[in-house]
């Protein structure tokens, strides 16, 4: 190990970190918003209103995020309606195409993790909130989203642990994230070994560290489900 070169690299994959942070972090929390209506709607009884979001879903579900990438980032350029329109600034930026990509395939992933913990709130507390006169969107809002996202906190986490791995194909379209950089200073030094080591434990790290708070976050809101 040549750890001389590994402590010169340091800084800058730490600077790559950063931003394998930033869009795992803004990408969840778009993929939550979109989550939350996608949930509700793919759990509806209504036959219409559950299959309204069942394309994108099953798209962002059923493609590689590889995939995903190359088509926003690559294939928007290809249109000339993309590149005369008033979205050609956002689709022309790697850093807007991968955060879109990410919050929508988040997005997707997560809406049915919400539709499952939805579908299995104990019909009673429904009920029991339906006899006190509750409406339908404070029945939902009171009982069943608390209950639920509760309910789904341990699979969620583990979406996010996921998202923030895969944010590492966010290189492929020329953004420096921790991957990014890595290759760059590998391309410089030719030490593949001692790169993606760091890389690999500052992954780690960032995971580890993720793994703890989310721990304390599911200790914190599980006490109040029963």
């Amino acid at each position: 190990m040549n750890w001389e070169e590994i402590f010169v690299a340091l800084p800058k994959l730490l600077d790559g970190a950063v931003l394998t942070l930033e869009l795992v972090f803004i990408s969840c929390i778009i993929g939550f918003v979109i989550a939350i209506p996608v949930a509700l709607m793919r759990a509806s009884q209504n036959w219409w209103v559950s299959n309204i979001p069942i394309l994108y879903t099953f798209f962002f579900r059923g493609t590689p995020l590889l995939v995903q990438l190359f088509l926003f980032y690559y294939g928007a350029a290809q249109f000339d309606a993309v590149r005369e329109s008033i979205f050609w600034p956002v689709f022309k930026e790697a850093y807007w195409c991968a955060l879109i990509v990410f919050a929508l395939n988040t997005g997707a992933y997560t809406a049915e993790i919400f539709r499952g913990a939805i579908q299995a709130v104990p019909h009673g507390e429904v009920e029991a909130g339906i006899a006190i006169g509750m409406q339908k969107h404070t029945l939902y809002r009171r009982i069943v989203l608390p209950r639920a996202i509760r309910m789904a906190l341990p699979a969620y986490g583990n979406e996010i642990i996921l998202m923030l791995k895969s944010s590492a194909l966010a290189y492929t379209i020329t953004l420096f994230d921790l991957t990014g950089v890595t290759r760059t200073i590998i391309a410089r030094n030719y030490l593949a070994i001692e790169m993606y080591f760091t890389a690999g434990v500052i992954y780690l790290l960032m995971t580890f560290i993720f793994i703890q708070v989310w721990m304390r976050v599911e200790k914190r809101l599980l006490k109040f489900q029963n």
